[in-house]
């Protein structure tokens, strides 16, 4: 089992910035592949940004490159994701999620995008981008 918990979220104005932190407890933190996702109220739950097992590969949805930068701290248990230039489309619930694909780890593969390839879900932070 993996425990993450989100912090960070909160009110900002359009252009501002963000860093959202997730600190995993339970198994080996390097075991895992780790994801940003974000929903907002009537929508499906969409890709943000993943980060490889040995941080070697990112992976960005269209919405947010150049704007956010994932990254990892294997020491501190711990995954970031900076915003800036935030917009109010950027309003949603953010969760970090943890996968635990071996083959994907022995490789260091690129991260996946898709949901149900995640083990582990956080219970979210809320983010709000005011225009």
């Amino acid at each position: 089992q993996v425990q993450l918990v989100e912090s960070g979220g909160g009110w900002v104005q359009a252009g501002g910035s963000l860093r959202l932190s997730c600190a995993a407890s339970g198994r080996a933190f390097s075991n895992y592949a780790m994801g940003w996702f974000r929903q907002s109220p009537g929508k499906e739950r969409e890709f943000v940004a993943a980060i490889s097992w040995r941080g070697s590969n990112t992976k960005y949805a269209d919405s947010v490159k150049g704007r956010f930068t994932i990254s990892r701290v294997d020491a501190e248990n711990t995954v970031y994701l900076q915003m800036n230039s935030l917009k109010p489309e950027d309003t949603a619930v953010y969760y970090c999620a943890a996968d635990g694909n071996v083959a994907g780890r022995v490789l260091d593969r690129i991260p996946s995008g898709i949901p149900v390839e995640y083990d582990y879900w956080g219970q979210g932070t809320q983010v709000t981008v005011s225009s």
